[in-house]
This record gives C-alpha cells, structure tokens and sequence, in this order.
C-alpha cells in the first residue's frame, strides 16, 4: 500500500499538491454556477414565457446540489475524493452543455435539466473543502480549508462577467450570444475534470486511511493509531460511519449536541437567506433599468453588463475574505462569528430592500450579503464538526451540505412568489426575520456556554 510506503515529508509534498489541485478546480469549476446564476433567472422567464418560473433555475440549482450531497459523499467514501469530484464536475459541464441547447432549441425543460446538472457539480465544490483537510495536521487545517474555499472566488467571480466576451464566442460559434457564457463554463469545467482526474493522485482520503492504519507512521508503541492530524482513530466507528443510514444517524448526532443544531441552524438559514435573495436580484434589477415587462434578449448591453457586476461583486463577498472568516472563527469564537455573520446579513437586506429603488444600494447589499454568509457558513462548519464524535463527523457533514441545499432550493421556489407578492424589499424583510430568528439563538446559546463555564 502507498501508505506503508510513504515518509511523513511524502504526506506533506502530497498534501500541498492536493490543495493546489484542487484550489485550480474550483477556479475552472466555479464559472459555471456564475454564469448560471447571473443568467438563469433571465433565461427561465424567456423560455417559459411567464415571471413565475423566474426562480427556477437557482431552485433546481440548489436542490440538485441538495440531493446530490450524500450520493457524491457516498461515492467519495467508496471510491475515494478524486472520483467523486470527477462525477461531480462532470455533471455540471454536461449542465453547462444543456444550457446552451436550451438556448439554441427554445426548449425550457433543458434549461431546467442543465440547472440540475450545475447543481450536481455545485455539491462536489462544497465537498471539495473536506479533501483539502483529509491529509492536512491540526495546525494547518483551517489553513488548507480556506484556500480552496478561496480559489471558488476566482471562476465564481469571472462567471458574471462572461456576458461579453460569451456573445463573442457565441456568434463566432454560430449560436445566439447569450450561450457563449455557457460554453466557456463548459470549457472551464473540462479543465477541472481534466486536471483532477489525473492529477489527483495519490487519493488524499484513501492515502490518509491507508496512514490510519500504519502503526509506525501514526502512533508510538502503546498508543492508539492516529490520523494524519494527529487525533486517534476509532476504526470500528469510522468503518460504521460509512455504513448505511447515513441520513438517520447524521440526524441522531446534531439533535444530541445543543452546539450542533445552532451549526445547523446557522448554515441553513444562511444559505436559504442567500439565495432566496441572491435568485431574485437580476429580475429586479433588470425592472429597475430597463422598465416593467423586459425580459431575455430585449435586456442586452449595459444592463447585462450591470446585473453580471451586481451579482460578481456579490460572489466575491462571499469567497473572497474565506480566510479572514476563518481567522475571526478561531479568535473570536464559533458563535460570536455566527452572531456576526447573521448580523451582517440583516444589515444586508435592509440596504438592499430599502435602497431598492438604487442600483448602488443593491450592490452594496448584495456584497454584504456575501459577506454575512461566508462568516455565517465558515464559523457554523467549524462549529458543526466540533460539536459531533469523530465516528459521525463526515456522515453530519455531508447531511450539512444535502440541508443546506434544501434550504437554497426552498429559498430560490420562494423567493418568486414573495416577489411577485411583496416586491423586492418585502422579500428582503423576509430574509431579515429569517436571520432575526438565528441570531436570537446564537445569543442563546452562547449566554448558555457562559453561564455553564461560570458554574463552579
């Protein structure tokens, strides 16, 4: 086995390579989700001819991520990282491919199945932060953690932007210029496929089990074998986690740990917040510039141009400032940057619903927005992972990510109708009480934490 082979200098020199790997795939892969949610919702009112179906596309989006959490976890846990990333990211290159027939044929169904395939490969980006830690010590776990949650920023942020030089690969292609965009997030994500299928190797997370089982490599004599962190392994346990009934017993573990479910509570809310706002903010924007009742093609140029910016600045919020995230969540706390991060997205949907009717304002928003989440998502992992046994750790966080699509999926199918109903600062006001409700928990929970560390 490479495990019994290899020096701890080899794990490392594997472990740099992993991140770098995988860093580069999120910068390729993260064009295609970018694209898709500065357009899909556009594309969605054209093809189906109504401004119901505005939030389909972030709907299908984030439940395809959401049903696609566990089986990709499942496959990784069989097969190892490289090939669920692989399924993953091919998936959503064949979404990106269907994107661009939808466009060509007018058919809306395609752009609905496409959607689900961006989805998919959404899922394995999420997952993609779980590889980078698998051979990573405890001094540098967050460290690798960030910089691959990081590097989404580079593609996630590019993606919007691919209006205009998309329309340039469209017409020379001989296809209508809003599925250029399309073709070079499939492009990009071939890259991803490319470049993770062959060079993912040595599999980080069958190489650390390999290590777990190495007496020499992971423990003095007398003690229990370790992982390459450094933290003892219950073997048995670990071989129970993958058994089936994953769901059940994620479950199970989160309603034990009062911590945990205010994890859960904040990656959930976060994200269902996110994108119930997130879907919804190029229609708006597209009224706001170019009058009621424009729609597809007839919004070209600079107001394309503008919601592709609004929704780039938005991203980058999200991904860019990862590693200060992860820096306030060990010094400040687990639920003070939850409290932070839910505050920030209060103050983020006050600004861009009562400023609604400024484009600036909405940006501003949007960004903050951003902001709230990454601090929100990156503190409620650390939390959640923190708060459960080893035994059930990757099993909750692969029930995590399936519920925080659900939660997105929900938000998109919402976001709509609320609309549609209430406007835009009526949905925005909707996000807020969402948030009111988690940061009133996370205040709870944390006064609770000081009373029981003050209790002699």
């Amino acid at each position: 086995m490479a495990g019994t082979l290899m020096t701890e200098s080899g794990v490392r020199q594997v472990q740099r390579r992993t991140v770098v790997l995988l860093s580069a795939a999120q910068v390729f892969g993260g064009i295609g989700t970018g694209a898709t949610v500065s357009i899909g919702s556009i594309l969605a009112v054209e093809l189906s001819g109504s401004s119901a179906w505005a939030g389909a596309v972030a709907t299908v989006m984030t439940l395809g991520a959401a049903l696609a959490a566990l089986p990709l976890a499942a496959l990784a846990d069989r097969r190892g990282r490289r090939i669920g990333q692989v399924a993953g990211l091919s998936a959503a290159m064949a979404g990106a491919l269907l994107m661009v027939l939808s466009v060509v044929t007018g058919l809306f169904f395609l752009l609905i199945l496409g959607a689900a395939g961006i989805g998919i490969g959404t899922a394995a980006s999420l997952q993609a932060r779980f590889a980078a830690v698998d051979l990573a010590d405890a001094e540098h776990r967050g460290r690798a953690l960030s910089a691959v949650v990081w590097a989404v920023t580079v593609g996630a942020v590019t993606g919007p932007n691919l209006i205009q030089p998309g329309a340039v690969v469209g017409q020379a292609l001989g296809l209508p210029p809003v599925a250029g965009p399309f073709v070079i997030s499939a492009a990009g994500l071939l890259l991803a496929v490319v470049l993770l299928f062959f060079g993912l190797r040595p599999d980080p997370l069958l190489l650390a089990r390999e290590l777990a089982a190495v007496p020499s490599l992971n423990q003095s004599a007398g003690q229990p074998a370790a992982n390459p962190a450094g933290r003892p392994v219950n073997q048995p346990a670990a071989l129970q986690a993958r058994a089936p009934g994953s769901l059940v017993r994620g479950m199970r573990a989160i309603r034990a740990s009062r911590a945990a479910l205010l994890a859960l509570a904040a990656l959930v809310g976060a994200h269902g917040v996110m994108v119930g706002v997130m879907s919804m903010t190029p229609l708006h924007l597209q009224e706001l510039l170019a009058g009621p009742g424009h729609s597809g093609h007839a919004a070209t140029g600079d107001v394309l141009v503008i919601i592709g910016f609004t929704i780039s600045l938005h991203i980058a919020g999200m991904f860019a400032l990862s590693p200060v995230m992860g820096w306030l969540t060990d010094k400040a706390g687990r639920p003070e940057t939850i409290m932070i991060g839910f505050a920030t997205m209060i103050t983020a949907v006050a600004v861009a619903g009562f400023g609604q009717d400024s484009t600036t304002a909405v940006a501003v928003g949007l960004v903050l927005l951003g902001v709230g989440w990454s601090a929100s998502t990156i503190s409620g992992s650390t939390l959640l992972a923190e708060s459960v046994g080893q035994e059930s750790r990757v099993v909750v966080q692969g029930v995590s990510d399936m519920l925080m699509g659900a939660a997105g999926a929900a938000g998109g199918a919402a976001s709509g109708l609320v609309l549609s109903q209430a406007g835009y600062l009526g949905l925005n006001m909707a996000g807020a009480a969402i948030g009111a409700m988690v940061l009133g928990a996370a205040i709870l929970t944390r006064a609770a934490r000081q009373r029981g560390s003050a209790t002699p």
